[in-house]
C-alpha cells in the first residue's frame, strides 16, 4: 500500500532536506530527472582527490525523491567516488533486486526500501545517487585531461 512507502520517516526526511541550494563554484553539476513523474535533482559537487568536500543540491521531486536527496545530502560530504559509487548500486539491488539495504552511516535508507513494490518510484528515488555518480564521472574526466586542455 502507498501508506508502505511514504511512510513518518520519509515524510520527515522530505521535510528536512540540508544543504538546499547552489554551490557558487563547484567541480561539476549533475541533474537527472525522472520522465515518468517529472521529478529532477540537480546537484552540484566539490572534491579534493577522491572525497566530497562539499555539495548542494536543487530538489524538486516527490517525497521519494526529496527524502533520498536529504539523505544523500546528510552524508556526502566525506565519502568518497568509490562508496558512492557502491552506494547508488545497493540502492539499486535493493529496489530492483530485493537486495539488502545499505548499513552504517547510509543505513537510513532502509525506509525507502518499501519503495522496491513500486516500480513507478524507483527512477525518483534513484535521482540524487545518479546525479551524484555522474557529477563524480565528470571531475574524474577532467582530472584525467592535459593541464592545457582544462582551460
Amino acid at each position: 500500500m502507498l501508506n508502505d512507502i511514504y511512510n513518518k520517516r520519509i515524510i520527515e526526511l522530505a521535510g528536512n532536506i540540508p544543504r538546499l541550494g547552489r554551490l557558487s563554484d563547484p567541480d561539476a553539476s549533475a541533474t537527472a530527472h525522472s520522465k515518468l513523474c517529472g521529478s529532477t535533482v540537480k546537484v552540484d559537487l566539490k572534491m579534493n582527490g577522491d572525497t566530497v568536500t562539499d555539495f548542494a543540491h536543487d530538489v524538486k521531486a516527490c517525497a521519494l525523491g526529496q527524502a533520498s536527496s536529504s539523505i544523500m545530502a546528510s552524508h556526502v560530504v566525506g565519502s568518497t567516488a568509490s562508496e558512492l559509487r557502491e552506494l547508488r548500486e545497493t540502492v539499486r539491488k535493493m529496489l530492483k533486486e530485493n537486495g539488502a539495504p545499505p548499513q552504517g552511516k547510509w543505513e537510513e535508507i532502509k525506509f525507502l526500501e518499501p519503495v522496491r513494490d513500486y516500480k513507478a518510484r524507483h527512477a525518483s528515488t534513484l535521482l540524487t545517487f545518479d546525479a551524484v555518480v555522474d557529477a563524480i564521472g565528470q571531475i574524474e574526466a577532467k582530472a584525467k585531461q592535459p593541464a592545457a586542455a582544462q582551460g
